[in-house]
């Protein structure tokens, strides 16, 4: 039987159904979209002979409206009808920071009921890991400033309580976001709640200096899942140019991760991800090292 034959309880076709339905039925919230895109690069080098340090960053707007005027906020927008989320993650981003056609993976979406004071609004968070040399910022539509900070989150408090069916842990992080000009600040606290095999994680801002909305727990969510994604994919090649060095790599892994790592063991686990080259660096102050570039037959657990 086809669909326009089937009815339903009120004796209508699909098509009938359609024809009468009405959308303002059921509220509609609005829906926007964030994105989060993270580089590593060089700090400045005050002695040449030595390997610039390397910082985690993230592109930052500023807002030129009500909300939240003149604070930073994650680049994004509202979608449009006739648009996916995905589309309206790219046209956003371009509107607003001039970064154009880039990869885009879906974080996570914000939902909370009061996270912006406009209206009911549901937000789609997509992350990327690019090298911003390849990029010109350019602040557009209306955001007033496009900015890239380097960005960190320390843990500086954690609790754990034994429940009758497991146990709950409470961690404070700080989250530092900073320019040439300015420091931003939050503290994000993250309950986790573990009764039997069950898990439920929740997280609210208990301070923000400078960052819009919820944007500060967005923020802490996207490095915590950086730093998970890092250990099993390739995502940090997206950073690397087309031959770098071991060393290189192992900073990125470090800035990334926040810790320090043996080189032996590191090597050891990306061997299968890299090919050597027959290349050396040229650079002035220190010894020529091997260069290497990603294995495109790599698979790993992707």
């Amino acid at each position: 039987m086809g669909k326009d034959k089937v009815r339903n309880k009120e004796g209508l076709t699909e098509e009938q159904f359609l024809d009468s339905y009405d959308a303002g039925k059921y509220e509609r919230p609005s829906v926007t979209v964030d994105m989060l895109v993270f580089t590593v690069t060089d700090e400045e080098k005050e002695n040449y002979r030595k390997l610039p340090e390397k910082v985690l960053r993230l592109l930052m707007i500023k807002r030129g409206d009500h909300p939240s005027i003149g604070q930073w906020a994650l680049p994004g927008g509202f979608i449009k009808m006739d648009e996916s989320l995905h589309e309206g993650a790219l046209r956003e981003l371009k509107e607003e920071t001039n970064i154009d056609n880039i990869y885009m993976e879906q974080l996570y979406t914000w939902g909370d009921v009061g996270r912006d004071p406009r209206t009911r609004v549901i937000s789609v968070a997509y992350i990327s890991l690019l090298d911003s040399k390849t990029l010109q910022i350019k602040a557009s539509d209306d955001a007033d400033d496009a900015k890239w900070f380097t960005v960190s989150s320390k843990v500086y408090q954690e609790q754990r309580t034994v429940t009758e069916n497991g146990y709950v842990v409470e961690k404070l992080n700080r989250l530092s976001l900073t320019s040439d000009e300015e420091t931003l600040s939050a503290v994000v606290k993250t309950i986790i709640t573990v009764e039997g095999k069950i898990i439920k994680v929740d997280s609210e801002v208990v301070e923000s200096q400078g960052i819009a909305f919820d944007h500060p727990k967005i923020i802490q969510y996207a490095i915590e899942r950086l730093r998970n994604k890092i250990e099993y994919t390739n995502i940090a090649f997206n950073l690397m140019p087309e031959k770098f060095t071991l060393t290189e790599l192992q900073q990125v892994y470090e800035v990334i991760l926040d810790t320090e790592l043996l080189k032996a063991n590191f090597r050891r686990k990306i061997s299968d991800m890299v090919i050597e080259t027959d290349e050396y660096t040229k650079d002035a102050g220190h010894r020529p090292s091997k260069l290497f570039r990603y294995n495109t037959e790599w698979m790993g657990n992707i």
